[in-house]
């Protein structure tokens, strides 16, 4: 009996397809071990004391897998904290979601930005070794475009006579700005939680004049 040629074709073609798709699930999972392996490391034993060997090795892969997906520690830290950079900057929005008095609600991220200097590792990763290796946080792409989203709101506050006309780029800086300078002067304190409230009753008479009604 001949066999089909069109069945024949339709195996090997999603024989195919589907191998494509195993193989990028697989690659997906090791870069997500990884990652995940590198936050535990430096949150639990800072960048530079971290064991590239150690953590990869405690994962069941190689060095080799962590410079094919991230090329060095350095890119592995980058990848880190752009996760949780990102993570913070969406528990925040969806915290303050609901509020309806949007000019407040800005005040309340900033707030919110600066006691996450309180989490160990936010604290760790983000705010003290970040900048020591990554440069100034002004740079990093996760910061930009929480930037980006507070130059937004800003406009909207303005174009809605919610506050007083302001340059929407520069006050979104300086109150980015000073949320981001108070949460590292936490990150760096002997005695976090006591500099945490200076630093917010600080900011928020600082931010509350920035974006006056």
């Amino acid at each position: 009996m001949r066999s089909n040629p069109y069945v024949a074709y339709v195996n090997v073609e999603g024989s195919s397809y589907t191998g494509d798709m195993k193989r990028a699930d697989t690659i997906e999972q090791t870069r997500a071990k990884l990652l995940a392996a590198g936050r535990e490391a430096f949150a639990r034993d800072g960048y530079h004391a971290a064991s590239m060997d150690q953590l990869t090795a405690d994962v069941g892969l190689t060095r080799g897998a962590l410079y094919h997906h991230f090329g060095s520690k350095r890119g592995l830290m980058e990848a880190v904290v752009e996760q949780l950079d990102t993570e913070m900057a969406s528990r925040l929005r969806d915290a303050l979601s609901g509020s309806s008095d949007r000019r407040q609600a800005l005040l309340d991220e900033g707030v919110a930005y600066i006691k996450l200097a309180l989490e160990p590792e936010f604290q760790r990763i983000v705010l003290r070794d970040g900048p020591a290796v990554l440069g100034a946080p002004m740079h990093w792409p996760s910061q930009n475009a929480c930037l980006a989203g507070t130059i937004e709101r800003i406009r909207e506050l303005v174009d809605a006579g919610d506050i007083a006309p302001v340059d929407a780029e520069a006050a979104a800086r300086l109150l980015d700005g000073a949320a981001l300078d108070a949460a590292m002067w936490i990150a760096s304190s002997d005695d976090p939680a006591a500099v945490a409230q200076r630093a917010i009753d600080a900011f928020v008479r600082l931010a509350s004049g920035l974006i006056a009604r």
